[in-house]
């Protein structure tokens, strides 16, 4: 199986290839500077200098021929601007789900957020309104493509060590934390088991085996 990780150098991104390396998948993740190689060749994947806020669709196209699958783990970031989180977190996603249609690529798993979908509380920042705004449109985008497709929706996201254990449902789930392993976990089991198609799936920390979470969809 091979694998494009957009947003190579994030921790989820690096997480996972590390989980798929040991799947014996071959990995290639997508990065913007070249000094995150190294942390990429560690983890077991393969790095690819694209930057998809300036990439063409070709350029794109290019890179995901050959691939089984594509996995959106790019976001703007703490720190960034309104501005960012949409020609990131929604146009990053919409470039490469039609760069996977262009070359062929079946499965495009995006990582979203639990929060989109819904109208963000009046009280929340301006940024954080754009982020959820964002997220939602990439959503809407993701679904309505010829793609074997799964929107995954996970918590507050924590460094803590993975547990192992989750609640994976469709919305609505209880707002709650996740740590980035687990989300890695249940990443690399969707792929791994061909579950979840078509689906928006919310996560957060539970009481049931990753496997086991994954082969319930």
């Amino acid at each position: 199986m091979r694998v494009v990780i957009a947003g190579g150098h994030g921790k989820i991104a690096l997480r996972l290839a590390g989980l798929l390396h040991e799947r014996e998948a071959e990995v290639l993740g997508l990065i913007r500077k070249p000094e995150h190689s190294p942390d990429l060749e560690a983890a077991g994947a393969h790095p690819l200098e694209l930057d998809l806020e300036h990439s063409s669709r070709a350029e794109l196209t290019q890179a995901l021929r050959g691939s089984d699958a594509v996995v959106f783990a790019a976001g703007a970031g703490g720190g960034s601007g309104a501005e960012r989180k949409y020609t990131v977190d929604r146009d990053g996603s919409v470039s490469l789900a039609a760069a996977a249609e262009d070359a062929g690529v079946p499965r495009f798993l995006q990582i979203s957020t639990m929060g989109a979908g819904r109208s963000p509380d009046p009280d929340s920042g301006e940024v954080w309104k754009a982020y959820i705004d964002a997220k939602t449109s990439a959503e809407q985008d993701l679904r309505s493509r010829d793609l074997d497709w799964t929107v995954l929706r996970p918590g507050a996201l924590t460094d803590e060590p993975g547990s192992g254990l989750v609640t994976l449902a469709s919305p609505p789930v209880t707002p709650g934390r996740v740590s980035r392993q687990d989300v890695a976990a249940v990443l690399a089991e969707l792929l791994a088991s061909h579950r979840g198609s078509a689906r928006t799936l919310e996560l957060t920390e539970g009481n049931t085996p990753v496997p086991e979470a994954v082969a319930a969809l």
